[in-house]
């Protein structure tokens, strides 16, 4: 649900304050190794492939690019990663692009999976099985723990999962803070009052 009103801690909003958006569709991400790409995100990770592709002639380098990867008939895999929503993949031709710093400004740092509390310890087993390092798992606020790997790409990936939640993990409940803890963060970026409150009215 989008509908931040629905958790607690959070008051009815104006529609100004709802999102406008329902979540991810999918992130668009780049490989150049779709076979090593496919086995991770399947037989690791256990997100189905729903879609292959490849894109059509003229959208790579041709008038109708429309913001792809300047190459043709690029392949675009797309894996289902729950929740309704998907991460998809295009294949850039080995060698022809540098690898990117996740730092970087712009850049894509890492990415973040909800995950339960029965399939965080499912996806640690597989991970160990498969000799894929792991970072964790990690206490990164009270009661809201993650592991950290990196897919065959170099991508950054968590799961991150509140342990005392079970198998219905609900993100923006996890997350949500009261008016007053935002607004003491929020003051060290701009302290005009009105903008603090505007950032805050529809928290508790």
């Amino acid at each position: 649900m989008n509908d931040l009103a629905s958790h607690p801690g959070v008051r009815p909003r104006t529609s100004a304050a709802r999102p406008l958006t329902r979540g991810v569709h999918h992130l668009a991400l780049t490989t150049e190794d779709m076979k090593a790409t496919a086995d991770f995100y399947v037989d690791v990770l256990g997100m189905p492939l729903i879609h292959a592709m490849k894109v059509p002639p003229g959208l790579g380098t041709g008038p109708g690019n429309r913001g792809n990867p300047p190459f043709e008939n690029l392949r675009h895999y797309f894996f289902d990663m729950g929740g309704d929503s998907v991460v998809a993949f295009f294949e850039i031709p080995r060698g022809a692009k540098d690898k990117s710093d996740r730092d970087a400004i712009g850049g894509m740092q890492h990415v973040a999976f909800s995950i339960t509390a029965r399939n965080f310890a499912a996806l640690q087993e597989r991970l160990s099985q498969r000799g894929v390092p792991v970072d964790g798992p990690i206490e990164i606020m009270p009661g809201i723990f993650s592991i950290y790997f990196m897919d065959p790409n170099g991508i950054r990936l968590e799961a991150c999962c509140r342990l005392d939640e079970g198998e219905s993990q609900g993100v923006i409940g996890q997350l949500v803070q009261t008016a007053v803890t935002a607004r003491e963060e929020l003051a060290s970026l701009h302290e005009e009052r009105g903008w603090l409150e505007h950032m805050t009215a529809h928290l508790d």
